[in-house]
């Protein structure tokens, strides 16, 4: 154990001594782009991308890593909420970032670029500056400005007009909603949550340059850049070669299946109030105070919040925040007040205004919803005729 400790601790302290000022790269030196492959967790759903610099002249083979972020910040789910998360530029040995990525058995892709002596050294110094204290801190946008996207900001910001990005391999520009989706099961709750909270922003086509934000995408369009006309890859290689990751979904545990049973529960639970002429309150005020918090939060998400892409959430036209007040207003009351009905209408009005946005394309929400909306036309039709009783 002891010896384990001299030796990072030398190892340590020697990549501190090469660094201490930037070094002058050989012409033995790389500069490559790493994609790793997507992972189970959620923030590992779309891969990774980092840099890798290596000199075997020198003894350096690092990874600059700008996804970095640390659950022990303070705040930090707050500030995740808030659209105010805070990533950083993190440096590690090729060694130590790869030893991850074994663990999990997940992929990593090697594309090293066609630079000149002075074009790598330019690129060192760029993330040696990068990598200072004060400056590897950066605000985090997961479609905008995250560790893929900023793989493209830093080759355009270095090289100019030199870099052009050829999207002539792209079938067609998707949205950022198509890109997301296309690395996640529709009919899964991430997916349904993401959707949820994301607004009208994200149902426009992405640049070509923006398809960058997903790793994959970042990769491939490597392989249609060019530098001073040039081809930007030099060569490619698989580094580590695992079988990608595939979800696994289950029927039963997907928001489809239990919207649906709920669809069920309330149609049955309805029939009977019919029946017997009578209201079941409870159900009632938990539908309205569930869609009413759910509209609250996106509201908040909207005119509160940071993120690009959860202002103008029209779900909120179907989870209107008011429900949350209108709920105790049913729930405490025998008789249906009198105002009760016209709000009603005015919800099934703005249901349909809902699908109308759908249809022309303004916003397009997640499909589980359709039997969740039609619950809540069920009983927004059942209580107003209920009130007529």
């Amino acid at each position: 154990m002891k010896r384990k400790l001299h030796l990072l601790f030398f190892c340590f302290a020697i990549g501190n001594f090469l660094f201490s000022q930037t070094p002058q790269l050989t012409e033995n030196s790389k500069v490559s782009l790493l994609t790793c492959a997507a992972g189970d967790e959620l923030y590992y759903a779309f891969g990774h991308s980092a840099f890798r610099v290596q000199d075997s002249s020198l003894g350096i083979d690092v990874v600059y890593n700008y996804g970095t972020f640390d659950f022990n910040q303070p705040n930090f789910y707050l500030n995740f909420t808030k659209g105010r998360m805070i990533y950083s530029l993190s440096r590690r040995s090729f060694e130590a970032f790869l030893y991850e990525y074994e663990l999990e058995k997940r992929w990593v892709k090697e594309q090293i670029l066609d630079l000149s002596i002075q074009q790598r050294n330019q690129l060192l110094a760029f993330f040696e500056e990068n990598y200072l204290p004060e400056n590897r801190d950066y605000l985090y946008d997961p479609l905008l400005n995250n560790c893929s996207s900023i793989t493209g900001d830093i080759l355009k910001e270095q090289f100019g007009e030199a870099i052009v990005f050829d999207g002539s391999y792209l079938e067609k520009q998707y949205t950022f909603r198509q890109l997301v989706r296309q690395f996640m099961d529709v009919n899964t709750w991430s997916m349904f949550g993401i959707d949820l909270a994301f607004g009208s922003p994200v149902d426009r086509k992405a640049t070509v340059q923006e398809h960058m934000f997903l790793p994959y995408y970042a990769m491939e369009q490597l392989r249609h850049t060019t530098l001073n006309g040039k081809p930007l890859v030099k060569r490619e290689r698989t580094i580590l070669d695992y079988s990608e990751h595939t979800q696994k979904s289950f029927f039963p545990l997907s928001p489809l299946f239990w919207f649906l049973m709920f669809l069920a529960f309330t149609a049955v639970i309805t029939y009977f109030d019919h029946k017997h002429k009578t209201r079941s309150r409870w159900l009632d005020f938990s539908l309205l105070f569930i869609t009413g918090l759910a509209g609250t939060f996106l509201f908040l998400l909207w005119v509160a919040a940071d993120h690009t892409s959860t202002p103008y959430n029209f779900n909120i036209l179907w989870a209107f925040p008011t429900n949350a007040i209108v709920a105790f207003a049913l729930v405490f009351q025998d008789k249906i007040p009198q105002w009760a009905p016209k709000y009603l209408w005015a919800a099934l009005g703005l249901m349909g205004i809902v699908l109308l946005l759908w249809i022309i394309k303004i916003q397009i929400f997640s499909p589980v919803l359709i039997p969740l909306l039609l619950t809540m036309a069920i009983r927004y039709l059942y209580i107003i005729r209920y009130s007529k009783l």
